[in-house]
């Protein structure tokens, strides 16, 4: 019998799959962009090889721009970028029609904003995080500080729990408010209402600008997933 493989080695081999699928946005000039997170980290460690092949990297965290600092790949600000070649990035849920829930780091809001730049946006998953449904994860929102109540009482109001990051700040100066408990069948919608809260800058929903490719890291080893039309 072949020896299962552990969570920590199939986020290695989709990572590495990442890296593969953006070789052909490689070039003079190109800028990838690079998300948050532990699949994202092992995606990081290998891209920095061909960190000669590519101009910079826009990143999604502070985190994730120390990390590629450190292995010497230039990274730049959105801003200072005409366009972004292709952005890599991990994912706490994805459902059949390849709608996503992040921010699990709390990153969702840099996250949502770098891969809605990008010409592609590649997902990178291993198979724990494909569900039929998103929701048990639970849906990440950030919000200004002072909204929290009025936020949280509003979310409340959809059905679900809501519990606060304690002491957890985002890399904007914002709270992060969890909302556990939705069984999510409509995610374009819910991802739309609930950023219509007055006070709420992002949520984790990733619905809008959906992944253009999932790659699954899975015990037969890693497939693209491939979204059922909407």
């Amino acid at each position: 019998m072949t020896p299962r493989v552990d969570q920590a080695e199939l986020k290695r081999n989709v990572a590495l799959a990442a890296v593969d699928a953006v070789m052909p946005s490689l070039g003079a000039g190109a800028i990838i962009g690079v998300g948050t997170g532990s699949t994202t980290n092992h995606f990081i460690d290998a891209l920095a090889r061909l960190k000669d092949r590519f101009e910079a990297a826009v990143s999604s965290s502070i985190a994730s721009a120390e990390r590629l600092a450190a292995h010497g790949v230039r990274v730049i600000d959105l801003n200072d970028a005409e366009t972004i070649a292709v952005y890599v990035d991990g994912a706490d849920e994805v459902e059949p029609g390849g709608a996503l829930i992040k921010g699990g780091g709390g990153a969702h809001t840099r996250e949502k904003i770098v891969a809605a730049a990008a010409d592609r946006f590649i997902c990178v998953v291993d198979e724990s995080k494909v569900v039929d449904t998103l929701g048990a994860f639970g849906v990440p929102v950030e919000v200004v500080p002072m909204a929290r109540r009025s936020v949280a009482g509003r979310l409340r109001a959809l059905g679900g729990e809501v519990r606060e990051r304690a002491g957890f700040v985002t890399d904007n100066g914002n709270a992060i408010l969890d909302l556990h408990g939705l069984a999510i069948a409509d995610p374009d919608a819910l991802e739309a209402q609930i950023n219509n809260l007055a006070g709420v800058v992002e949520n984790g929903v990733f619905a809008v600008d959906r992944p253009d490719l999932v790659l699954v890291g899975s015990q037969q080893g890693v497939r693209e997933f491939a979204p059922l039309p909407e």
